[in-house]
């Protein structure tokens, strides 16, 4: 008998359809041979074991026939255990134990299984779903730990099973169109989305460092990469993580392409839309596949889990270099391709880069306390950051050591709390929307940081003070064309929070004063 049920493989952070195709024949043996094909991987191959005794376990009698699956399309490689619960039902259906069912065409299922039956949690729940409903499948069963994350997909029913049997008697009720007793999961979108951001940490905590905190104000307001150069203790770190704490709330669509990157990853939490911004800080130890991503199995790296949030990388010069210099193209294309003999993935990588760094060694070079490090040991120090990538940081700010004073709060107000500061952010971002673009999206892709050559021209108009300004600091400083589209785009954030139609020459310098810090600092 033939019995056809539904399942999706995940690749990259989509999903495709795949049908899985169950025939039971009749054999003279004692003992079931179970034939797998359609290009299956160990994992899947493997699942013969785990669904014979998942069956058995869960009270139906497993055929004592020969059993071929085939999973389709036949052509490309099914790889992990979310096929097991798809086969297991298929091979139900194929021995007469899901009642009327004969195919299961607008049904889909995903899930693992373990050898008493019960159903684990699978990697990217939320892309499944978004596949699913896009192809006319009408209800979706997932792991229970999985359904609020599947069920964020709008327009198809999402239900959490917790073992076979139960999801064996779901598929029983569903075929014949009366009423389930797992009924499907619901989540109140418009309750998540205006749930309020709860963070843990504010901007009114940093004590002194008002530089820094403008710059990461301008950051922020623009999508801007930073650059932190202090000594130990002065903050750096501090001030970088509360950076998503000003960062302007996500929209729903950003919610859902974030939410599918972590997914794929299993990364998702509890409440099964990713409401905040990502901050995501690597150690220094990170290898090129952990930060880009990659593996046999292509996955996401940190680049991408940090996509439309904050990527941080503390101690800069202390990761290798080689790491270091993968990070140009997707702090260019806002995405990174990874590419396999078998396929090429792209994940989406739109993140704002923050990095800190000592200024040498010893990290007292140019500080109140003596620095031992010789002029060739700090170029050797610094060099380890390329000109290139150096390049693409678009502001570059001194962190110097707080003062007791400040420090202990005598003589000097409170620090702004970090609402404040973001709802400046938010208009600017406002004002930047309105010029970029007219479909009322929030994205990356609409910030100042992301305009193009043209963009830049049309937008960035300078006056005769502010094009001399430019051309002297060109000039002494030696910076390349990107440098200058940089200063431009920093300007013009500049002004949008300041609320100025055009660029002016205060705008054009304090951009400027924020690439003082380049190579040649430490000259």
């Amino acid at each position: 008998m033939l019995f056809l049920t539904q399942s999706a493989a995940v690749y990259g952070i989509d999903a495709l359809i795949v049908d899985a195709e169950v025939n039971i024949t009749p054999t003279s043996g004692d003992d079931a041979l179970i034939i797998i094909v359609g290009l299956p991987d160990t994992a899947v191959r493997e699942s013969r074991e785990r669904i014979r005794a998942a069956i058995s376990n869960s009270g139906y009698f497993f055929p004592i026939h020969k059993v071929t699956i085939n999973l389709a399309p036949a052509d490309v490689k099914k790889e992990g255990a979310s096929f097991d619960l798809p086969i297991a039902l298929g091979i139900l259906g194929a021995n007469g134990d899901l009642g009327n069912a004969e195919s299961l065409p607008e049904l889909m299922s995903v899930g693992e299984l373990s050898l008493d039956g019960r159903v684990r949690p699978v990697r990217g729940a939320l892309s499944i779903a978004l596949t699913a409903r896009e192809s006319g499948v009408r209800s979706l069963i997932v792991p229970e730990e999985n359904a609020k994350e599947a069920a964020v997909v709008q327009g198809i029913n999402v239900y959490g099973v917790r073992d076979l049997r139960e999801a064996s008697l779901l598929v029983q009720e569903l075929a014949a169109g009366g009423n389930t007793r797992i009924q499907p999961t619901k989540l109140d979108l418009e309750e998540l989305r205006s749930a309020p951001n709860n963070y843990q940490l504010d901007f009114s905590e940093v004590r002194g460092q008002q530089t820094a905190k403008r710059a990461l104000e301008v950051a922020s307001a623009g999508g801007h990469n930073i650059l932190f150069i202090g000594p130990p203790g002065s903050g750096k770190t501090m001030l970088a993580k509360r950076l998503p704490t000003i960062l302007p709330p996500l929209e729903f669509e950003e919610a859902l392409e974030i939410t599918k990157i972590h997914s794929v990853a299993g990364l998702t939490g509890k409440s099964g839309l990713i409401a905040e911004r990502p901050f995501k800080s690597p150690h220094h130890t990170v290898s090129q596949a952990g930060l880009i991503g990659g593996g046999s199995v292509p996955r996401p790296g940190e680049v991408s889990l940090a996509h439309l949030g904050v990527l941080f990388l503390d101690e800069l010069p202390e990761f290798d270099r080689s790491v270091l210099e993968v990070l140009r193209q997707p702090m260019e294309d806002k995405q990174v391709t990874i590419s396999r003999a078998a396929s090429s993935l792209t994940f989406p990588a739109s993140f704002t880069l923050v990095a800190s760094m000592n200024p040498c060694p010893c990290g007292y070079f140019g500080s109140s306390r003596e620095c031992k490090c010789s002029p060739q040991i700090i170029q050797r120090y610094v060099g380890k950051i390329s000109g290139p990538l150096m390049d693409r940081i678009d502001i570059h700010i001194d962190v110097p050591a707080v003062k007791f004073d400040e420090l202990r709060g005598r003589g000097v107000e409170a620090g702004e709390p970090s609402s404040a500061i973001r709802n400046r952010v938010i208009r600017a971002r406002d004002i930047q929307l309105a010029r970029l673009n007219t479909n009322g999206n929030r994205g990356g892709a609409y910030s100042n940081s992301a305009m193009t050559p043209a963009q830049i021209r049309k937008h960035c108009s300078l006056d005769a003070d502010s094009e001399s300004l430019l051309e002297k600091a060109m000039q002494r400083q030696g910076l390349s064309a990107r440098a200058h589209d940089r200063i431009l785009k920093v300007a013009r954030t500049i002004a949008d929070l300041s609320g100025a139609e055009n660029i002016g020459p205060t705008h054009i310098s304090e951009a400027i004063n924020y690439r003082s810090l380049d190579r040649n600092y430490w000259a």
